[in-house]
């Protein structure tokens, strides 16, 4: 998967059907247990943020895997099963952690801030470019027995966003 053509197209799906909607409307929540728009960009940008420290140690020399991760069979299992998971299009409800809940405030500029975002995400995927190579295997960021290689990782970091920007068209069209 060439992961930054998989970024300029989702940052242009979010440009094109997105970025002229105020954000009164995009902060509407459907409903007390489903996610606004703003939510689901939160959202994405929280559980991307969260792997940015793994990659920091990576680069440095210094991420030390668990034990698990020496066991090809665990990181495949993991890998598949939450890939799968994030890549279904959003037909099964999963919950998510609660570091990865959004806030539930009103959010201005989240369009803007998610593209921003977006940026900085490409350039840490650019970064890890020579331990995809090497299929560095890392651990979720918020359970450290939960593994997978690196560049599975960012297949799940890339699938998980066009879910929650499904997930946000459809709450987009049902408000209309």
């Amino acid at each position: 998967m060439n992961w930054i053509k998989e970024l300029d197209n989702i940052n242009k799906v979010v440009s094109e059907e997105f970025a002229s909607i105020p954000d009164e409307v995009l902060n509407k929540k459907p409903g007390s247990e489903k996610w606004s728009v703003s939510e689901n960009f939160q959202h994405i940008m929280k559980v991307n943020n969260s792997y940015f420290p793994l990659f920091e140690k990576l680069k440095k020399g210094n991420f030390q895997a668990p034990f698990i991760a020496k066991i090809p069979f665990f990181s495949k299992l993991f890998g598949n099963m939450i890939f799968q998971s994030v890549s279904d299009g959003g037909k099964k409800k999963v919950k998510t952690f609660p570091a990865w809940q959004p806030e539930p405030v009103f959010y201005d500029n989240t369009i803007s801030d998610f593209l921003q975002h977006q940026i900085l995400l490409a350039e840490k995927i650019k970064e890890m470019e020579p331990f995809t190579a090497k299929k560095v295997i890392i651990h979720s960021p918020v359970n450290k027995l939960i593994v997978y290689s690196l560049d599975q990782a960012i297949d799940i970091i890339i699938a998980h966003e066009w879910r929650h920007l499904d997930q946000a068209k459809q709450v987009l069209e049902n408000s209309k």
